[in-house]
């Protein structure tokens, strides 16, 4: 397998173990410190941390869709940008969010393989739905990173 495929394995990995709720799968795809930024969702630098945010912020069935991965690799390093359209619903499937972007990484060859060592998501859009879809965008987008903020600190306080 080239490199480039084991690239694209780990960011297939990583919506693969969002969406099972396989969160030791989801932890291999990056480094022990790795820094992640998904702007007004949070920034984490661990992968401890990250892995507790989404657990609690996918309580509700969920689907990332990967697409147009651009990858360039130069020895044990590489860069890529990946395409993301990913559905995120609440408990029971009630409520969630559509959000469509680009994940712009920075990976590293590791004793354990390609890891993510730095994550930067760009959203291109955000849409919400179920009742959230009727509340006015501006406010649904505020009460988003209100919660995201409580999840964060809850999840760092855990």
């Amino acid at each position: 397998m080239s490199q480039v495929e084991d690239i694209t394995n780990v960011l297939v990995r990583y919506a693969t173990g969002i969406d099972s709720r396989d969160w030791n799968l989801f932890r291999t795809c990056f480094t022990d410190d790795c820094q992640l930024d998904y702007g007004a969702l949070g920034q984490w630098s661990s992968r401890d941390a990250v892995t507790r945010f989404m657990q609690m912020s996918h309580s509700g069935p969920s689907q990332h869709r990967l697409t147009n991965f651009a990858i360039t690799v130069e020895g044990d390093q590489a860069r890529s940008r990946t395409y993301v359209d990913a559905v995120v619903l609440g408990p029971g499937g009630w409520g969630g969010v559509n959000t469509i972007g680009y994940y712009d990484d920075e990976l590293v060859h590791t004793a354990e393989g390609w890891q993510i060592a730095r994550r930067r998501h760009t959203g291109v859009r955000m849409k919400f739905l179920g009742l959230l879809g009727l509340v006015p965008a501006g406010l649904a987008m505020r009460l988003a990173v209100v919660g995201a903020r409580r999840l964060n600190a809850a999840a760092t306080a855990a």
